[in-house]
């Protein structure tokens, strides 16, 4: 208001700043740069000295390193290039700016490894490049070692050992491996063992099959009674090819047939198989001779025969040519089958005579005798191929003159087989 004597409000006034100190010259700057580094680099060099005293074990002030007091008290530029010049004379190196304590260490290392080349002890030098020749490399003892920590026992192997121990559920059995191998007490052997300490003593040596590889502890499974099998199995396999006859025990019967032993392998023989095969059963506890219908070991299946065998025991007796005697046993639209002692022959139709023939009935009786030479044998099949046509001078000659043609037949023989030799130089 006009005439009011109120003071008037002042304005705040703006705050003086302090006065920047003056700053330095560019040059007084720079002088400063220079001398921290050269206090840092006279302290980088400090520990690089002492590091490599105590590399040497040895202290330059103390009176163990001769000369050390010479150096302190010559000043400490001519101390440092002292100790520059010892570090040369003893490591061999003209520069080791730059170097660290590991460095240093690095290199002593070095100087003291030594190998063995061809009995020579030399320095190695990590710079230069080296072969297999340079070490003492010995390719025998090599392999060697590796044989000795070869696993052994493979499944399915055959190994030699000896008896170390036996206890009531097995025995154990060196096989040269780290750990003795174990064969359980039921693969002992084929039969029934009671006594298995006294049928396995300490020292025994046998043949086992490896059946399980090394476990944890280096142990492997062996059997004997696993290698008997397959030793059995090879050995009737070898039979039926053969063609031989085996004597087996009857042990057993069922509605089936009869079962047996033979080369410690349970065999059977069916009924049909057998000479009494009615009576099957009161077989049991006899010996008979049987051979071979099927041997298979990768399903453990072995089938006999006794009728088989008979066959077979009749075709070693018998060969191509020869001059058999016989009867009919039966009469079939192709021709005749003569029992000849167990086995049948067969004359067909086409062998009884080079004449006509209009029925068969007309040349042989069931039951009567005749002889017949024997044109083909196949032992396999059981299969006998008999001829009288051969007996015969001229075509149809026995439909006329049957019995004189039987009572000359021996002689007939001689020439029907020269006739079949010369057919089979023919066909040679």
């Amino acid at each position: 208001m006009a005439g009011s004597d109120s003071p008037q409000p002042q304005k705040p006034q703006k705050p003086v700043r302090a006065a920047a100190p003056p700053r330095k010259p560019l040059q007084v700057m720079h002088i400063s740069r220079k001398e921290e580094k050269e206090i840092l680099e006279k302290e980088a060099e400090k520990p690089k000295e002492s590091a490599f005293d105590k590399s040497k074990n040895i202290n330059p002030i103390t009176s163990e390193n001769p000369g050390s007091k010479e150096m302190l008290a010559s000043g400490p530029s001519k101390s440092r290039k002292s100790i520059t010049a010892f570090k040369k004379e003893e490591t061999g190196t003209g520069n080791l700016e730059g170097l660290t304590i590991a460095d240093l260490l690095k290199q002593e290392s070095f100087k003291e490894v030594s190998f063995s080349k061809r009995g020579s002890t030399q320095t190695w030098d990590p710079n230069e490049a080296r072969s297999v020749d340079d070490f003492d490399f010995d390719e025998d003892a090599f392999l060697a070692a590796l044989d000795e920590n070869e696993p052994i026992g493979t499944t399915g192997e055959i190994a030699r050992g000896s008896i170390i121990g036996a206890e009531s559920d097995g025995v154990y059995v060196d096989i040269g491996g780290k750990a003795p191998g174990f064969m359980p007490k039921n693969e002992c052997g084929l039969g029934v063992i009671t006594n298995i300490k006294e049928r396995f003593p300490k020292g025994l040596e046998i043949e086992v099959l490896v059946t399980r590889e090394q476990n944890a502890d280096g142990m492997v499974t062996v059997s004997c009674r696993a290698l008997a099998l397959r030793k059995s199995w090879e050995k009737v396999l070898e039979m039926a090819k053969e063609g031989k006859v085996a004597q087996v025990k009857i042990n057993g019967f069922n509605r089936g047939g009869v079962t047996c032993d033979i080369e410690g392998l349970r065999g059977f023989i069916p009924r049909s198989q057998l000479a009494d095969g009615a009576n099957h059963e009161k077989l049991v506890g006899k010996t008979l001779g049987v051979a071979f219908l099927e041997v298979n070991p990768d399903n453990r299946k072995l089938v006999l025969s006794e009728k088989r065998a008979t066959t077979a025991a009749r075709f070693s007796q018998l060969e191509v040519g020869q001059l058999i005697e016989g009867k009919i046993s039966a009469l079939k639209p192709y021709g005749y089958f003569v029992d000849l002692d167990g086995v049948s022959g067969l004359l067909h139709q086409s062998t009884i005579t080079n004449g006509s023939i209009r029925s068969l009935r007309e040349v042989f009786e069931i039951g009567e005798s005749i002889k017949a030479i024997i044109t083909e044998l196949d032992p396999g099949r059981g299969r006998i191929s008999l001829n009288t046509a051969l007996l015969e001078g001229l075509p149809g000659e026995i439909l006329v003159e049957k019995n004189k043609i039987m009572e000359e037949a021996t002689d007939r023989a001689n020439k029907a087989r020269n006739i079949l030799r010369q057919k089979e130089q023919s066909a040679g």
